[in-house]
C-alpha cells in the first residue's frame, strides 16, 4: 500500500558553496526514505544563490516512509558538488486534521556535509488518498486493553515511565 504525494520544488535562498555564493547551475534531487527512485530538477542556469524551478514531481510512497530528503547540488568545473540538503518530516504534511488534496508550503533549513546552515529549500507537497482507495485512518490514542470479562474492551493510553520518575522526584 501506498500514498501518492506531489511535491514541487520551487525555489532557494541564499546558498553558498565553500563560503562563496553559487553562481548557476543549481539543481535538486528528491528521494523518500528508504526508495530507490530519484527524481531530479534541471539546473538553473541563471539564479545563482536564489535558483528557483517550479518543478512537480509525483511519487508513490510508502506509508512506512518518514521522511522525504531534497538534496541541492550545483555543477561546477569540478564535477557535482553537494551544496546542502533537508530532510522533510512525513509528518509535517500527512496525519491529524489536515484535508486530502491539501497544499503546503513548506520552508526548510539546508545543512551542507559540515553540518553548518547553508540556505532554505522551498517547498509544496500535496497528498492524495491512498493508492488502494482507503482514506488515510485517524491518529490512534491508545490501545486496546488485553484482559478477560466486559472490561477488556477499554482503551489505555500510556504515561511515561520517566515522568513518574520527575514526579516523585518534585
Amino acid at each position: 500500500m501506498s500514498r501518492t504525494v506531489e511535491i514541487t520544488i520551487l525555489s532557494c535562498e541564499n546558498l553558498r558553496l565553500n563560503k562563496r555564493s553559487i553562481t548557476k547551475n543549481a539543481f535538486v534531487t528528491v528521494q523518500y526514505d528508504a526508495s530507490n527512485e530519484v527524481s531530479i530538477t534541471r539546473m538553473d542556469p541563471d539564479g545563482g544563490s536564489y535558483p528557483s524551478w517550479n518543478e512537480k514531481f509525483v511519487m508513490d510512497m510508502a506509508l512506512h516512509a518518514r521522511f522525504i530528503t531534497a538534496d541541492v547540488k550545483c555543477k561546477t568545473l569540478t564535477g557535482v558538488k553537494s551544496v546542502g540538503f533537508a530532510r522533510i518530516p512525513v509528518s509535517d504534511f500527512i496525519g491529524g486534521f489536515v484535508p486530502e488534496n491539501h497544499v503546503h508550503f513548506l520552508s526548510y533549513r539546508l545543512w551542507d556535509s559540515k553540518g553548518t546552515r547553508n540556505g532554505v529549500i522551498n517547498v509544496s507537497v500535496r497528498v492524495h488518498s491512498c493508492s488502494n482507495s482507503m482514506s488515510m485512518m485517524a491518529v490512534v490514542k491508545g490501545v486496546a486493553v488485553a484482559g478477560n470479562g466486559s472490561r477488556s474492551s477499554g482503551v489505555v493510553t500510556g504515561i511515561p515511565a520517566v515522568w513518574l520518575n520527575y514526579q516523585s522526584n518534585r
